[in-house]
């Protein structure tokens, strides 16, 4: 089986990035409570490679700014994304990948709750049980294999290697 027959979408709608976001020196200034912010969870999970393709999450519309929610004040941070088709096999790695990048990046903090855009997926309750099983995320993690597939997709350095 060659690697293009393997693949849930084998030729997906590449959408535009956004512009990065221009900072000031206060952005940097310790001293200055800044909260978090819809663009800075954003920013976090956008240039997360999806599993398929050599493609972000953002380049094909899986994750949006619109999409991501912050309180702040009650550290709860909850981001939506939407897989590329409604029968995508690799749901719950991406979510997985959104999930474990959040965790790894923001303070111990915030609770952090990753779902799948509602109706947009054939399995969408049964990958949003997963991914709110804090046990079922911890086991998934635990996987040695699973856990280099998707540092392979927060990390493009390692896209590569076996």
């Amino acid at each position: 089986m060659t690697t293009v027959e393997r693949l849930d979408n084998i030729n997906p709608l590449v959408f535009e990035k956004a512009e990065n976001r221009i900072t000031t020196d206060s952005d940097w200034d310790d001293l200055i409570y800044d909260p978090f912010d819809a663009r800075e969870i954003f920013d976090l999970i956008r240039n997360i490679n999806d599993p398929e393709h050599p493609l972000s999450l953002e380049e094909l519309n899986v994750v949006e700014e619109s999409k991501c929610e912050v309180d702040d004040s009650n550290s709860d941070v909850s981001v939506l994304f939407t897989p590329t088709i409604p029968h995508c096999s690799m749901a719950s790695l991406i979510g997985l990948s959104i999930k474990l990048q959040l965790l790894r990046t923001l303070p111990s903090r915030f609770k952090v709750t990753v779902k799948i855009t509602p109706g947009t997926h054939a399995s969408e309750e049964a990958v949003n049980k997963q991914l709110a099983d804090k046990e079922r995320v911890a086991a998934a993690l635990e996987n040695p294999h699973l856990l280099q597939v998707i540092n392979r997709c927060l990390n493009p350095k390692l896209r590569n290697r076996s």
